[in-house]
């Protein structure tokens, strides 16, 4: 309640008074003074400060990504009968904020999210990450300018979310995607509804399905991986090899030794862990049992940090159990289904009989008016 209560605060200051409640949050917890927005200089001095290897690296990690949301764009769905048109469209949203934390520079984050959004249409994307000693991370701002991102702010916080929701020191966004501190997710909490969000990220977590046939060293370094992340980072191991659940014990890793891979499966699915690896004899064998998890990774080739990275798939998954109702982040989440309807004259007089006695049966006297006054 202390958390909730003390967010509010500060973003119905910041409503209230605008850009000078910006300037003073910014001031105390970025000890930041100066212009919010990234200058095309400071785009120009980002870029040159990173090596044409790094430049190599990240482009070819954007063209892994884009290759692999392409294939999510959807359709138009359309269906013709009788002279009328039914169907569902798809729009872009028009204008999107992404947040990058800044606890340690994720370039990734940012291309995870601003990649799907350009390949779903959306125009204008907006970028805010907290300044480390007045500049923003060259890696960055290096992305945003591959990705036709102009607009970035030097902003962190509570204060980004509520510059963004409200538009202050910018134009309000539609939306606002990327992971963040406790603070970050409570303001976007409470700014929900004034804006949509993607989702309120947790703290990471992996599970790991192995059987004897795993190699242990794989094993451990991948439950590790996700530790490095922080302090709640959570892992867990689920095995029915008796040797390797001694050989993974130790601090920060739960071990569950099972009886069987099908309650190996089971247990994964009540965990719901944000990634799932399943390194077994015949992993694809164990696929038809998980149903719930935000990404799974099959065989000892593809461990979790390669996901984070460079496979292409996207890193932006549900957390502390909401993988049991929701998903991967995809090229739809910036996307808006648009029902469509467009009735011929005879299918209508033929049929509005249902509508007709429906809007009887609740009463709703002008419903059935609409209907029946037409010819």
């Amino acid at each position: 309640m202390e958390l909730e209560a003390y967010v509010r605060e500060i973003l119905e200051d910041i409503k209230r008074r605008g850009i000078e409640a910006l300037k003073e949050y910014s001031r105390k917890f970025d000890n930041y003074e100066g212009p919010f927005r990234v200058s095309d200089e400071e785009f120009e001095e980002a870029e040159s400060q990173i090596s044409d290897r790094d430049k190599e690296i990240i482009k070819r990690t954007i063209e892994r990504i884009k290759k692999y949301h392409l294939t999510q764009l959807p359709r138009d769905k359309l269906l013709i009968r009788n002279g009328s048109l039914y169907g569902i469209i798809y729009r872009p949203i028009r204008r999107i904020g992404i947040y990058v934390p800044g606890g340690k520079p994720l370039p990734s984050t940012l291309m995870m999210v601003g990649v799907p959004a350009r390949i779903a249409g959306v125009k204008e994307i907006v970028v805010t990450t907290p300044p480390k000693e007045g500049k923003v991370n060259p890696y960055i701002l290096y992305v945003a300018k591959l990705l036709g991102i102009s607009e970035v702010y030097k902003l962190g916080g509570i204060q980004a979310i509520a510059a963004m929701a409200y538009g202050v020191g910018m134009r309000k966004v539609e939306k606002i995607f990327g992971p963040g501190n406790k603070f970050v997710n409570e303001a976007k909490r409470q700014v929900f509804g004034i804006v949509g969000i993607d989702s309120l990220a947790g703290p990471s977590e992996i599970a790991v399905i192995a059987d004897e046939t795993a190699n242990k060293e794989y094993v451990l370094a991948d439950l590790l991986s996700q530790l490095e992340h922080g302090k709640d980072s959570k892992a867990w191991l689920l095995t029915t090899s008796k040797e390797l659940a001694e050989f993974c014990s130790r601090n920060g890793i739960e071990v569950i030794l099972c009886k069987t891979l099908e309650e190996c499966a089971e247990r994964a699915n009540e965990i719901a862990p944000e990634h799932l690896e399943i390194i077994t004899k015949d992993p694809l064998l164990l696929l038809d049992l998980i149903e719930n998890a935000g990404a799974v990774y099959l065989g000892p080739y593809t461990p979790v940090p390669a996901a984070d990275y460079f496979l292409g798939v996207n890193h932006v998954l549900p957390t502390g159990g909401a993988a049991k109702f929701m998903g991967v982040l995809t090229v739809l989440d910036f996307m808006k289904p648009i029902s469509l309807a467009m009735v011929d004259r005879e299918e209508f007089l033929r049929e509005r009989y249902l509508g007709i006695r429906l809007a009887e049966i609740e009463g709703m006297d002008m419903h059935k008016k609409s209907m029946e006054v037409r010819k």
